[in-house]
C-alpha cells in the first residue's frame, strides 16, 4: 500500500475510516525526515503490515493533525486505532517504528 499525504482537511477522516493507521509527521527542512521517507514507503509495502494505512503529514502545514498526536519533534510517528491515538514517538530508528506498528 502506498503512503498517502494528508492535511488538516482530510486527516481526521482518514484515521476514522481506517482501523489501523501509522502516521509519519515531517517538515520540508527536516533532514532526518527525508532520510526516513524511503524506509517508511518500504514498510508500507511490507506484507506484514497488510491492513495498516500509512500516512504522511507535514507538521508545519497541518497544525490540527500535529496536535492530535502531540508531536514534540521530527520525525514523529504516531499510531491510531479506530480513530484514537494509541502511541506516539519521536524517532528516526526503523526498529522503533516497526515495534509501534506491531502494537496495532
Amino acid at each position: 500500500m502506498a503512503v498517502e499525504l494528508k492535511t488538516d482537511t482530510d486527516f481526521k477522516n482518514s484515521i476514522n475510516q481506517n482501523q489501523k493507521v501509522v502516521v509519519k509527521y515531517f517538515a520540508d527542512w527536516c533532514g532526518s525526515c527525508r532520510l526516513f521517507a524511503p524506509k517508511f514507503r518500504r514498510l508500507s509495502e511490507d506484507d506484514r503490515f497488510n491492513g495498516v494505512t500509512f500516512l504522511d503529514v507535514n507538521a508545519e502545514k497541518s497544525p490540527e493533525a500535529r496536535k492530535m498526536a502531540g508531536v514534540t519533534s521530527l520525525p514523529y510517528f504516531a499510531i491510531f486505532k479506530n480513530g484514537e491515538l494509541v502511541k506516539g514517538v519521536a524517532t528516526s530508528k526503523e526498529d522503533a517504528v516497526v515495534e509501534m506498528i506491531n502494537e496495532l
